[in-house]
């Protein structure tokens, strides 16, 4: 196997794959990490899939570090009771004290749906997490290291062509590369996607942007937090130093040009009236909201993850959790059809899956950057919105999108069915279990919680691909039975309302697990 691109979904593609015996190649044209600044925190659910993976522990480690070394922590920046935003509207979420009424007002228990362990925290999902884009590669390419995997540094990659056994790569130094599947990580500029014809279709941007971590003087003029100007956006802290500014004038004249101080420092003065200087400058970028889809994630043996598939302004800060989101649900599909355990039509689903999800979060940040325009118009509207989001259902609507909590692989069943399972509060003969510690191994999981031999003997020809758990649950309400697909979604749900479905368990065993073995004969 052969990943393209060696940033944070790229790596966390080949580690989904090397935990499940896979061999990868990832090769990155950089030849070193790029220290430019980029995404900041990762969404509750990104934690969540991290943790499952056995990263948990290492990721809470940074983030505590980078919290104890801030003096203020970010507003809206995801600690428990602090408000996320959309559009620099910052009223997402719900307080502790505000979460009992309004998961009641919200109506979000329907039968069998998990029960609000620690005042709803079960079924909302868990806080963001403080994690700089570096600082996560850095921990995923370690993991990948970990595992065996190898990452070919300067390995720029000029050819792709694809055949029916496989796909060769040819590199800048004219060096062939053979693999059975190519996935192409290497960004919105993807030359993976170029070579092997997707289409990308969109819209053309319409802002020039600038993020930076400065050393600025004149600064006491500058309002902390987001703020909204005659001639755009300007977004000062939480960081020290980090500035971020938005212009509604069009793209950047030369987007590849180096970012210089003065270019940063001219922006910051036109759209805040302030006249700062700055004296140095660690790191910079120009972004858009230039916003493109390809028209599909796979052809053939060639698919694409990340950037590659899809391109958006970073309003949400969404981008990277929707890439992590790709990998985790690419990884142990491909696995699965490199190891023979099911067919190339199980590949179909991961661009059925997650194209849509992608749909979504394009349509959102334009959405964002309408209610940012500084015309009297979009103020306007942005006033309505403002009040729109202290409704209970509004507020939760727009939390549940920026984070990724409504996603569902499905369309019909079960309310549950298609969902990520969160934490069901596991009680074995062996003391409470945190789902995340039962999931390492990277295997699907069915869950038997009533106890129930047939459940069991239902995945009896799954062993290596399905671990069966029987235990009581504390989280669950009513559910007897789950049946969790690697990437946390749930293929199948008994609702404890009549005999658990044996005959649609293993309907969604040989949908997501190929054909059950038959045991070898003794």
């Amino acid at each position: 196997m052969v990943v393209v691109g060696g940033g944070p979904v790229g790596l966390m593609v080949a580690g989904e794959l090397l935990t499940r015996g896979v061999s990868v190649t990832v090769l990155e044209r950089l030849t070193e990490p790029s220290d430019t600044i980029k995404a900041g925190s990762i969404s509750g659910r990104t934690v969540e899939v991290l943790e499952r993976a056995g990263l948990g522990a290492e990721l809470a480690e940074i983030e505590q570090r980078i919290m104890a070394a801030v003096a203020k922590p970010a507003r809206g920046g995801g600690r428990p009771g602090a408000r996320g935003h959309f559009a620099g509207i910052f009223k997402l979420g719900f307080t502790p004290e505000e979460l009992p009424v309004a998961m009641e007002l919200l109506e979000l228990r329907p039968r069998g749906l998990f029960e609000a362990g620690e005042a709803g925290r079960a079924s909302i999902g868990r806080p963001m997490m403080i994690m700089p884009q570096l600082e996560l590669e850095r921990v995923l390419d370690r993991w990948v290291a970990r595992l065996g995997g190898t990452v070919r540094r300067g390995a720029e990659v000029t050819g792709v062509v694809a055949d029916d056994d496989g796909v060769t790569v040819t590199l800048a130094s004219g060096e062939p590369v053979r693999c059975r599947y190519l996935v192409g990580c290497d960004g919105g500029r993807s030359t993976v996607r170029r070579l092997t014809g997707f289409a990308f279709p969109g819209t053309a941007p319409t802002m020039t942007g600038h993020q930076a971590i400065v050393e600025l003087t004149g600064a006491d003029g500058l309002a902390m937090g987001w703020n909204r100007t005659d001639t755009g956006l300007m977004v000062y802290g939480p960081f020290p130093g980090r500035v971020l500014t938005v212009e509604f004038d069009g793209p950047p004249a030369d987007r590849d040009a180096p970012v210089t101080a003065a270019e940063v420092q001219a922006s910051i003065r036109r759209v805040s009236g302030v006249d700062v200087t700055v004296t140095a400058m660690r790191t910079g970028t120009r972004f858009t909201d230039n916003a493109r889809l390809a028209d599909g994630y796979r052809r053939g043996r060639v698919l694409l993850a990340g950037d590659a598939a899809h391109v958006h302004s970073p309003f949400g800060g969404q981008g990277l959790n929707l890439g992590i989101g790709d990998a985790a649900n690419l990884g142990w599909k491909l696995a699965a059809v490199l190891a023979g355990d099911a067919d190339e039509t199980l590949l179909d689903s991961y661009s059925g899956e997650r194209h849509p999800v992608a749909e979504r979060v394009l349509a959102n940040t334009r959405a964002q950057l309408a209610l940012l325009r500084p015309d009297p118009q979009s103020a306007a509207l942005r006033d309505l919105f403002t009040e729109l989001m202290d409704l209970e259902q509004v507020n939760w609507y727009l939390t549940s999108m920026i984070g990724g909590l409504d996603v569902r692989y499905a369309s019909d069943g079960h309310p549950l069915l298609g969902r990520f399972c969160p934490d069901p509060g596991l009680v074995t003969a062996d003391g409470s279990v945190p789902l995340a510690e039962l999931t390492t191994d990277r295997a699907g999981l069915l869950l038997d919680l009533a106890d129930d031999p047939a459940v069991g003997a239902a995945a009896a020809g799954y062993a290596g691909r399905v671990r069966v758990v029987t235990a009581r649950a504390t989280n669950v309400g009513d559910l007897t039975g789950l049946l969790v697909r690697p990437d946390g979604h749930l293929a199948w749900v008994a609702d404890g309302t009549a005999p658990a479905d044996l005959a649609a368990l293993s309907t969604a065993l040989t949908t997501w697990f190929g054909p059950a073995r038959r045991s070898p004969c003794r």
